[in-house]
């Protein structure tokens, strides 16, 4: 075992205490699970009617961006297995700053997500228990899942597991029973089944008029990131894995085939079992199909599958930001609590942290829906940085380990750094597209709530994040001796006493 120094060593000691206990089927029900959300259970709906059959292509092309992700994320992770993940990488290659803002980044994306999830159990709950009062669900909700991220990290695995499952479950019922209806062309509540669907859709396979625009399905785009987003988990939960250089490269892999099957595949068979104006916002695609088809028990048990992956983004949310917050803790750039830790490995501290954000979240949502409709809309931008994050991070290892500074990770992504670099491009015209269907969304100004998010809300944030770091920038320079900037130049460590560290190699009191 190699002893390493000064910001090497710092990076590799937020691994300290932390138990690697995710097994393989852990990890491969993380990767699954982290697919398949209320993004595509409830969220294809309103994207189905406003869409058409086009959408198919939409889910399929960022399906693809996804796989680049993914494939940037295995390369990273085979480089240095870390539990701080896109915070320790930001801050391996491109300094304190970069870390601070990609973690704070980080955690406002699933502390309010996780509000919006804790949301809408309640609703969901309802569906059952119409006078059942929502604050009641959410706590109970919150009780289950920070008691389960509590315990360890295998809970928060064995939990994700049989999450995964049932929601794998229920889309293999729905693809089975799909390709019956449409092969066997059944009638659907008047409504024949058959691919034919795809072009006799009212308005074609691509609507361009009556309210229809012709870059409507580049424009939804942007919303089918979101129902993407979590895919990243798998970065994050490398560093508690058993083997992460042996797990994450077949999760990785499989990554394009779970996309095509279980969203591609499941927006196929809508589109070709029903015309997309059967579909409406806010009512899953799904329970519409198995209500027509007369099997309303199975609304039912979708309604059990909202919960299980509202649960389930909750259970990621707080697994996630307690140890990114730990990470940030680690240098200072979070308040110095969030670095407690139990026996059994789990940053408590920062879970507990995001659980109090949680409850006054909701609480707030209850309260005002519109002032949190906003706050809502700011995750989708620190989705879309995690996610800018990750690329840019490859295209910096890479250009690192091509000069011989690294070792190269036995995991790299293939045809780099153009897929990083479209993934780039991507990403910046999801911003684009996210403000023009706000300024679309409402003819009152005040009420396109996108559009004032990415016009005011990210100036907003980039203000508050500077002021930030201006207060803690200081303590920060203490704790690391004034080495701020990134581990690596060009032509080896940045720091004179550095020495290389091992990839994947173990450091000294770190386990």
């Amino acid at each position: 075992m190699t002893q390493v120094s000064g910001a090497q060593s710092a990076l590799d000691a937020e691994q300290v205490g932390y138990k690697q206990t995710l097994g393989r089927r852990h990890v491969q029900m993380i990767a699954i699970g982290g697919a398949i959300g209320t993004g595509l259970f409830l969220g294809s709906a309103s994207r189905l009617h406003s869409t058409g059959p086009a959408l198919l292509f939409s889910y399929a092309f960022v399906g693809v961006i996804a796989y680049f992700l993914m494939r940037a994320l295995g390369e990273l992770v085979l480089h240095r297995a870390t539990s701080g993940a896109f915070v320790s990488y930001m801050r391996e290659f491109y300094g304190e700053a970069a870390a601070y803002v990609t973690g704070w980044m980080y955690w406002l994306n699933w502390a309010l997500t996780g509000i919006a999830e804790l949301s809408a159990v309640g609703l969901y709950m309802q569906y059952w228990f119409p006078n059942l009062p929502a604050w009641a669900t959410v706590l109970v909700a919150l009780a289950v899942v920070l008691a389960i991220n509590l315990l360890s990290a295998r809970a928060f695995g064995e939990f994700e597991f049989w999450a995964a499952i049932l929601k794998v479950a229920a889309i293999v019922v729905f693809l089975v029973v799909g390709l019956v209806v449409v092969i066997g062309t059944f009638d659907i509540g008047g409504h024949e089944a058959g691919v034919s669907n795809l072009w006799s859709n009212p308005g074609g396979f691509w609507p361009a008029s009556d309210g229809f625009y012709w870059y409507g399905p580049i424009l939804v785009m942007s919303g089918v990131v979101f129902a993407y987003a979590a895919i990243e988990m798998v970065g994050v939960a490398a560093g508690e894995m058993e083997d992460a250089h042996r797990e994450v490269p077949k999760a990785v892999n499989a990554v394009i085939m779970r996309i095509a099957v279980f969203y591609c595949g499941s927006i196929l068979l809508l589109v070709c079992m029903l015309p997309t104006s059967e579909f409406k916002p806010g009512i899953s695609p799904f329970v519409t199909v198995f209500d027509r088809l007369g099997l309303s028990w199975m609304g039912a048990a979708i309604q059990v599958i909202l919960i299980v992956a509202a649960m389930s983004s909750l259970n990621s949310g707080l697994y996630s930001t307690g140890r990114v917050l730990r990470s940030l803790g680690m240098s200072k750039q979070a308040p110095a609590f969030t670095l407690k830790m139990s026996e059994s490995g789990v940053p408590w501290a920062g879970i507990a942290m995001t659980s109090v954000v949680y409850v006054f979240g909701a609480l707030l949502n209850a309260l005002a829906p519109d002032a949190f409709e906003i706050a809502l809309e700011a995750a989708a931008i620190g989705v879309v940085f995690t996610w800018a994050s990750i690329f840019l991070c490859q295209i910096r290892l890479r250009q690192l380990s091509d000069r011989g500074v690294v070792p190269p990770s036995p995991f790299q992504a293939p045809w780099s750094p153009w897929t990083s670099i479209i993934g780039l491009v991507f990403l910046a015209l999801v911003i684009v597209g996210l403000a023009v269907s706000g300024w679309q969304s409402s003819p009152y100004f005040w009420h396109k709530t996108t559009f004032l998010v990415v016009v005011l809300g990210i100036p907003v944030i980039a203000l508050v994040l500077w002021v930030g770091w201006i207060a803690v920038r200081p303590k920060v320079a203490a704790d690391t001796g004034g080495r701020m900037q990134s581990v690596w130049t060009n032509d080896g460590p940045r720091y004179v006493d550095e020495e290389p560290f091992p990839v994947g190699g173990d450091v000294e009191g770190a386990q």
